[in-house]
């Protein structure tokens, strides 16, 4: 990120400018980002955490996080923008990860789509989080340009601040099994009985809503019962393998690695 800067924001005119940047990302009106600059000056006000990223003063990324339960120990982020390619998304969540342990906090926990292979990659290997909880139709519907189409499920993912900072790679165990495996761009629900659980995710979930809703909603459901179900039994994401697939663990046995 040449000629960049990463810094919280305070000024009504910077929060105008983030709600524009996420309209613009989230495909809505002006007006009808995933937050409103309101709500961005009110929690900055208040303490919690607002960021923007700027390259050459112009800004390219931004994110809004709060306290969170457990209080004194957790910040929920709970929106993070950024413009593609260019490590921005990196640069903010490595920035919020600076500003929660100078605040003697000890976990960041935000929420993302499982189905986004890219999120999925970006939040396992490159920061180390891990996925915690399913939760179904979290957001209710959804009309913006990545969303619409589709039911908001999303995980719960937590990130330990107490490790060192990624990335993470992830040695494969034998013996494990596809619970759902990609076939010719179609989900195929296969067995989760075995130690490791493999759940492939689609090449890009976002470009088959507006081509192939049906095999999007065939995707959403089969993972939201895999995944959704393996971890409501207290099954836990151990890493995500060949920038493709879930790797579940039903055992304690850990096969993850730094790299």
């Amino acid at each position: 990120m040449s000629g960049s800067e990463i810094r919280e924001l305070h000024a009504m005119e910077e929060f105008d400018d983030v709600s524009r940047l996420y309209a613009e990302i989230w495909g809505t009106d002006a007006g009808g980002g995933p937050v409103s600059a309101e709500v961005m000056r009110a929690l900055a006000h208040a303490g919690n955490y607002v960021a923007g990223a700027y390259e050459d003063g112009r800004l390219t990324g931004a994110s809004v996080a709060f306290f969170g339960e457990p209080m004194g120990t957790t910040l929920h982020s709970h929106i993070t923008g950024a413009s593609m390619g260019r490590g921005i998304g990196l640069a903010l969540k490595l920035h919020q990860r600076q500003w929660a342990l100078a605040r003697g906090l000890k976990r960041i926990t935000w929420t993302y789509d499982p189905l986004i292979r890219r999120n999925a990659y970006f939040n396992l290997v490159k920061l180390g989080a891990r996925p915690e909880e399913y939760l179904q139709s979290f957001y209710g519907a959804m009309d913006d340009a990545i969303n619409g189409g589709d039911e908001s499920d999303r995980v719960l993912t937590a990130w330990d601040l107490t490790a060192p900072a990624g990335p993470y790679g992830f040695e494969l165990p034998a013996g494990a099994v596809h619970g759902v495996r990609n076939h010719d761009g179609r989900p195929v629900v296969g067995p989760t009985d075995a130690d490791t659980v493999l759940i492939d995710l689609p090449d890009d979930i976002e470009s088959l809503r507006r081509t192939d809703p049906g095999a999007a909603r065939e995707w959403r459901l089969a993972v939201r019962h895999t995944l959704g179900g393996l971890l409501a039994e207290g099954a836990r994401v151990a890493g995500f393998h060949d920038r493709r697939s879930y790797v579940i663990h039903r055992t304690r046995t850990s096969g993850a690695t730094r790299t």
